[in-house]
């Protein structure tokens, strides 16, 4: 994010490259850079006659190095952006020409997703030197609460640690995913609004009662009742609580928790850090490693395993996924 800050300012300061390769597995980066150059490089009239957007699977390199040496036209600079550039995988080192002796009044990006280009190749570091070369890497989970956190800091807003958990719990580490949900809460909550669980709940659908690390808090507690109610939630609502992805987060719960058992060190920053999880939700684990021996740990771990195969419909196509579901309970409560 400082990095993007960074590029964001020096185009701000009229400090513009000639060429731009933004690569990488998160798309989110490489869309809020293009999109920006998009739109704040030239101004509405010049746009008509200087800014091209091209894509990866209509066009040849050549198409594009042709579009990159014409000159602007009544204006400073053109604009050319390259989108989906992966799908030129196969020919993409042929850029290594332009990249050597780029036009200085071409400003020309390459939106590269869900791949990197190894930094050893030539074309990397001709575009290195003479313009700039961005990865946008995918953060981890335990990443993402800090990120939300800063983002909506930056847009003078706050939010509660259990709204903050409860959006990386349900989008995980989709960075664009979880900046449009963002948004809609950013259209009905004023600025220096602090988003609680209720607003997650009442404006995105996620249940701030019924959801699945409320539903590990309550294993984790050993509280039945409340196990078996949120149980039968899900199984009415299986288009918001998939059975593969209820079993699959309480298994990563339970292997965490072996993990926390075998830690010399149980300091709670090196737990967060070595679980990667949360450090909002280390409480919970605390109270799970109380209850649950590492010895019963290991067993849960098994069954849940093969709970895990008929989920995905693997011998017991005939299961309801109550019956599913109370079977995962019966394995970890007897």
């Amino acid at each position: 994010m400082d990095e993007v800050v960074k590029i964001v300012n020096d185009l701000k300061n009229g400090i513009i490259k000639p060429i731009y390769f933004l690569m990488g597995d998160e798309p989110y980066y490489i869309d809020k850079l293009s999109d920006y150059i998009e739109q704040h490089i030239l101004t509405e009239e010049e746009k008509s006659f200087n800014q091209t957007i091209l894509y990866g699977r209509d066009v040849s390199i050549e198409d594009i190095i042709g579009t990159a040496k014409r000159y602007p036209m009544m204006a400073e600079r053109q604009v050319v952006i390259v989108k989906e550039a992966q799908d030129l995988i196969k020919t993409i080192e042929n850029l290594e020409k332009y990249a050597e002796n780029p036009m200085a009044t071409t400003v020309l990006v390459l939106c590269y997703k869900y791949k990197t280009l190894d930094k050893r190749k030539k074309l990397i570091k001709l575009i290195d030197k003479n313009g700039l070369v961005f990865e946008s890497k995918k953060l981890y989970e335990n990443q993402v609460g800090q990120w939300i956190s800063r983002l909506l800091q930056s847009k003078n807003y706050a939010i509660e640690p259990k709204a903050n958990a409860m959006l990386v719990e349900f989008l995980g580490n989709d960075l664009g995913k979880i900046n449009n949900e963002l948004e809609k809460l950013q259209i009905v909550l004023p600025k220096g609004s602090t988003i609680t669980a209720k607003d997650i709940e009442h404006n995105i659908g996620f249940s701030k009662d019924f959801n699945v690390f409320e539903l590990r808090k309550a294993i984790g507690e050993k509280n039945q009742l409340k196990a078996y109610q949120i149980a039968y939630h899900f199984a009415n609502n299986p288009k918001d609580n998939p059975m593969v992805m209820t079993v699959s987060l309480i298994f990563g719960f339970f292997v965490q928790l072996l993990q926390y058992h075998g830690l010399k060190d149980k300091n709670p920053k090196n737990v967060a850090t070595v679980l990667k999880v949360n450090p909002y939700f280390l409480k919970d684990y605390d109270v799970a490693l109380r209850n649950y021996p590492m010895k019963k740990v290991s067993a849960i771990v098994a069954n849940l395993r093969d709970i895990d195969v008929k989920s995905k419909g693997v011998g017991a196509n005939a299961l309801p996924e109550i019956d599913l579901l109370k079977e995962m309970l019966f394995a970890i409560f007897s």
